[in-house]
């Protein structure tokens, strides 16, 4: 669990040092020919290409780990994620960094879903499922959380040391350290994560998955594609605004991301701690929906810092919470295929990402119409909404005679011949 932790931390550490300084790494890399439009388009697509990466090759990832066994696939992400991390701390080309945003995507894509899916496998009962699930996304947001600040002090303790050096050009030495961590979690990784695809444990436990699956999973993934949709423009919106309208400085827009992150980790820690049930969690979709339609809706009314970060609150307490409630019932319905399942959950997050990402960084700046992204992914979030109702009757069977998840009739066995001559549901 420990490593499983620390690789999915590891990829959101690095993630998150980039996101604060990437506009002035963009402005420095143009030069003077840059203005305000190339930065905010640029800081998009880069931040839309990396999550787009993970949507390529999740899937694939998945499909290989169940295959293969889980530590493999897992030092392949760790140890390529680490490589194109020491590249980029030396890139000084617009072009190569577009290059190396692709490739890390692509190995990033090989940890999360992995390790995810590893939990799977180990986990005998829903609850020790819902827990671990929720340990591994924790430590996914603990690393978001710890990145910008990184990011940001260690790049202005260079710049302050070295007063030739800019804040944005000092961004190597935090990229240097998630490389040589990234190197030492995979040695760790193969020590101590399982080489077999499965235990025993898990095959014992496992039911198949019911017919009710093939339209449930859909749904499921259809939902994180919207959420990290919200998010995608969410974490574009806050870099962009934060310097181009508020006049925030660097310090200040990573303080917001580490508010964001801060309140995803309790949040999550709340609806998966030991007096909430995993079943339970299957309520929480619709209304949480509903509070990131309200906060995505309010974020370009914000006209302060104070205000700003109130709505950064209520977006990412709802977004926090259905993430991993997401993940959790994906899992639960995955049946043999783990790996497969929560890989096509991490692309459908990622494409939302990235189509988010890149519609936060496009429409940013959009003349004839004000706050276009943050409209579009408000009327989406809504369409999530509908699609939720009556999803909570069916996650979960209401009769202990069905199959989880599946709608269907019991099919009544033969009258008892001895004692009452009834059917037994």
């Amino acid at each position: 669990m420990v490593v499983l932790m620390l690789s999915v931390f590891t990829v959101s550490m690095g993630y998150g040092i980039i996101l604060p300084l990437l506009p002035y790494l963009i402005e420095r890399l143009l030069g003077t020919s840059g203005d305000a439009a190339q930065v905010s388009r640029a800081t998009g697509l880069l931040t839309g290409l990396y999550t787009l990466s993970l949507f390529l090759f999740a899937p694939m990832w998945g499909h290989l780990s169940d295959r293969f066994g889980r530590r493999s696939i897992l030092l392949i992400g760790l140890i390529g994620f680490g490589a194109t991390m020491m590249t980029f701390a030396f890139i000084e080309n617009l072009t190569a960094v577009y290059a190396e945003r692709f490739l890390s995507g692509m190995f990033a894509a090989a940890v999360t879903p992995v390790a995810l899916a590893a939990i799977g496998d180990l986990a005998t009962t829903e609850e020790a499922r819902a827990r671990r699930l929720t340990f591994v996304s924790l430590a996914g947001i603990a690393g978001f959380l710890l990145g910008p600040m990184l990011g940001v002090f260690i790049a202005r303790g260079a710049a302050n040391m070295f007063p030739v050096v800019s804040a944005a050009g000092s961004l190597a030495l935090p990229l240097a350290g998630a490389a040589i961590l990234s190197l030492l979690v995979a040695g760790a990784a193969t020590i101590a994560v399982p080489g077999t695809k499965r235990s025993a444990a898990a095959l014992q436990h496992e039911q198949p998955a019911s017919a009710a699956t093939a339209w449930l999973v859909p749904k499921l993934l259809s939902i994180a594609f919207i959420v990290s949709a919200g998010i995608g423009v969410f974490e574009v919106g806050l870099a962009l605004r934060g310097k181009q309208e508020l006049g925030l400085t660097p310090f200040q827009i990573a303080l917001m991301f580490t508010e964001c992150s801060s309140v995803m980790f309790v949040v999550q820690a709340i609806v998966f701690s030991p007096w909430i049930k995993p079943e339970t969690t299957r309520w929480f979709i619709a209304p949480a929906l509903a509070i990131l339609a309200v906060g995505l809706f309010l974020v370009p009314r914000a006209s302060n810092f104070a205000l700003m970060l109130v709505v950064i609150g209520a977006v990412a307490a709802s977004a926090g919470i259905l993430s991993p409630i997401l993940t959790y019932w994906i899992s639960r319905k995955a049946g043999n295929a783990q790996g497969a399942e929560l890989g096509k959950q991490t692309a459908a997050a990622s494409l939302g990402a990235a189509v988010g990402s890149a519609a936060g960084g496009l429409l940013f700046n959009v003349a004839w119409l004000p706050n276009a992204s943050f409209l579009l992914v408000t009327v989406l979030t809504a369409l999530g909404i509908l699609l939720s109702l009556g999803l909570p009757n069916r996650l979960v069977a209401r009769k202990q005679g069905k199959a989880d998840g599946d709608d269907r009739r019991p099919t009544p066995k033969p009258p008892s011949s001895a004692k009452t001559g009834r059917f037994i549901a």
